[in-house]
């Protein structure tokens, strides 16, 4: 029989981001019914008979989360090329076949690829359904009630005007998604592993770090670019802020998109920040080779973009994924170190992969 979850209480999700009303509760079991709940913004409390079997995450973040967890994968994905699915070929015994995986956009996410997933739950922000794909609240609760129940929060960034309650950081997610499947002691030993390669980084990165720009280009080859932030919270630039680069736009009347594509920044207002390191976006699919031949070769020969000190001394990098779990921001992080302080990171690995790989699996 396929195993239900639910969620407590008598007026859903759909109903919770209305009125703002969440339920308060722990994430604990109940003692008395054999089942279990685990709260979070904006859904409140939900309530599982037991962990879930099929499940399915819209975006990169909490699908690396299952994977850490080795609760299998997702059975959908946004949009497969901005997964860094490929660090778990690097891990010994973890696998993920991306034939037996979804793509949920195609001009928007279709209600009915939810019901032909039949996914135990759904590991999305329900409201971001709403305001990113024009779903209405019927919708969610359409869902909420005939296949099961949505747990989310988005945690890319933190300047979306329509997400008005609290923000999680990664590890505060993923102590979420654990507690849904009931492995609580495997998050334990993954955050210990992470917060003592952290440490080890951090010991040895110099005092004074350099200046960052974090830019997305608004076309290519490039001319303009959306400019991020990189000290407002976020997933998506948890490496950034851990190398404890600083903001080249902070102090400054450039904005942070989070959306707005008239929000835009060109090569002289690069020049006025002018910072030592330019991270470029939107890069998943290109190896360094290419990234080099599309993105710098371009910025040496501008006239105005060649006179960027990031450009001019090589420090022009790929600015990774937008959405990372616990996997691939531990790959990420090794990369933007070895890449951006070379000098102090000559190892070939800054983490062992097979303890990873043991602690995911159960066998460390």
């Amino acid at each position: 029989m396929r195993r239900r979850t639910f969620i407590a209480g008598a007026t859903g999700v759909a109903s919770g981001i209305v009125s703002g009303c969440l339920t308060k509760a722990g994430d604990e079991p109940d003692e008395t019914t054999g089942s279990y709940t685990v709260s979070m913004e904006p859904m409140g409390t939900v309530s599982f008979d037991e962990p879930p079997e099929d499940w399915v995450a819209l975006l990169p973040s909490y699908a690396d989360m299952g994977i850490a967890l080795d609760v299998g994968q997702t059975l959908g994905i946004q949009l497969p090329y901005r997964y860094a699915s490929h660090v778990y070929e690097e891990l010994p015994g973890v696998e993920y076949d991306p034939d037996d995986v979804r793509t949920l956009y195609q001009n928007g996410v279709d209600k009915e690829l939810f019901y032909a997933m039949q996914a135990d739950v759904h590991f999305m922000e329900p409201k971001q359904m709403i305001q990113w794909y024009g779903w209405s609240r019927a919708d969610v609760a359409d869902i909420e009630t005939n296949v099961g129940p949505f747990f989310g929060n988005f945690i890319r960034r933190r300047s979306d005007d329509w997400h008005e309650y609290r923000y999680y950081s990664l590890y505060e997610a993923f102590e979420k998604i654990a507690s849904v499947f009931q492995r609580e002691d495997r998050f334990r030993q993954f955050k210990s592993f992470h917060d003592d390669f952290l440490a080890d980084i951090q010991d040895r990165l110099p005092k004074d770090t350099p200046e960052a720009a974090l830019v997305y280009p608004a076309d290519e080859p490039p001319e303009r670019f959306y400019p991020y932030g990189l000290n407002d919270g976020g997933v998506g630039k948890k490496q950034w802020r851990d190398l404890n680069l600083r903001d080249a736009f902070e102090g400054t009347d450039i904005g942070h998109y989070a959306g707005d594509t008239t929000l835009e920044v060109g090569f002289e207002a690069l020049l006025d920040t002018d910072p030592d390191v330019l991270l470029v976006r939107g890069q998943e699919t290109k190896d360094r080779a290419a990234f080099e031949k599309t993105i710098v070769e371009h910025l040496e020969d501008h006239a105005v973009a060649s006179k960027l000190t990031a450009v001019r001394n090589g420090d022009v990098y790929q600015g990774g994924y937008l959405d990372q779990g616990p996997i691939i921001n531990l790959f990420q992080t090794e990369q933007a170190a070895k890449r951006i302080f070379a000098d102090e990171f000559t190892e070939d690995e800054l983490f062992d992969r097979q303890q990873l790989a043991d602690i995911i699996l159960g066998t460390a």
